[in-house]
């Protein structure tokens, strides 16, 4: 059963972004799933993964956005993919390594990426690029 559902309210207003977060939703709920069924650790591997080349992929569509249209605060956005590129990168070490509330930081962070970044962060270039003719 999936703890989070695609809202109106995620959409930044470019179909290929909006497509790209509901695979983040995905990857959330496929953890989640896992996890209630006492398999957390045993997907965890592939979710990690998965979501190394999600973030690759993801960040490299907006950031290729910012800069074909002149973003202004791309900069400061791209920092912060950065980081949570290197969480990702750690979390995956973390795994490797056999950590055991690995589980837990990961679904925490991936739902605070929901929360923070794409409901704060992204939704503010939302409007600058639709302005800009991009949908």
């Amino acid at each position: 059963m999936a703890i989070i559902s695609w809202k109106d309210e995620y959409s930044v207003g470019i179909s290929e972004i909006d497509r790209q977060h509901h695979k983040l939703i995905d990857l959330i709920n496929q953890l989640n799933d896992a996890m209630t069924q006492g398999k957390g650790k045993e997907i965890l591997g592939k979710i990690l993964a998965d979501l190394i080349s999600y973030t690759h992929n993801h960040f490299k569509a907006e950031e290729k956005l910012f800069d074909q249209y002149g973003y202004p605060d791309a900069e400061e956005h791209k920092i912060k993919h950065q980081k949570m590129t290197e969480k990702v990168l750690d979390l995956q070490k973390q795994f490797k390594a056999k950590k055991i509330s690995i589980t837990f930081e990961v679904m925490d962070f991936l739902q605070n990426w929901l929360d923070k970044h794409i409901l704060g962060t992204d939704k503010k270039y939302g409007p600058y690029l639709n302005g800009k003719g991009v949908k």
